[in-house]
């Protein structure tokens, strides 16, 4: 059973492993092994800890975290949905995703967006998103990757 918490500053390093193992799996094809190195390269620390001050969350099995998530409120934002690949199509990323757009409805927000990686943007259509246009996401760190903006009514 999947328990979902939220995620302390102390829990960046795993925070950010399970983010690095996910991406390295999943997105292979979807993106240059080029891309994939500069997405990945970096520490936890250079950045990705302060997500912690947001709703971020940990998905855990028997108390060992195998997914991540988050929901910015203040721009409406679902991000960071990562899986471990050993736990990968078992539905963990599907109630990653209903807990935040739960947790979204609940706070007031009417509506989520999300930027679906270009192997994710199907598994968001089928969990309600509308999008197709692909548009260039530029990251805090400079990197540029092709992505899906989405949106899905929630309230």
């Amino acid at each position: 059973m999947l328990d979902i918490k939220r995620a302390r500053y102390d829990d960046c390093g795993t925070a950010f492993d399970i983010r690095l193992k996910a991406i390295r799996h999943q997105c292979i094809g979807a993106y240059t092994p080029e891309q994939m190195l500069a997405w990945t390269a970096g520490k936890a620390e250079d950045g990705y800890c302060e997500l912690m001050e947001k709703h971020f969350y940990l998905g855990c099995i028997e108390g060992e975290p195998v997914a991540t998530g988050m929901l910015d409120l203040k721009h409406k934002e679902i991000g960071a949905i990562f899986v471990l690949p050993g736990f990968m199509q078992q539905g963990i990323g599907k109630r990653m995703l209903d807990f935040l757009e739960s947790l979204a409805g609940e706070s007031g927000l009417e509506e989520v967006i999300l930027d679906a990686t270009l192997n994710a943007a199907d598994f968001y259509r089928r969990c309600g998103y509308v999008g197709e246009q692909v548009a260039i996401y530029q990251s805090p760190s400079g990197l540029q990757l092709a992505c899906v903006p989405m949106v899905k009514r929630i309230l």
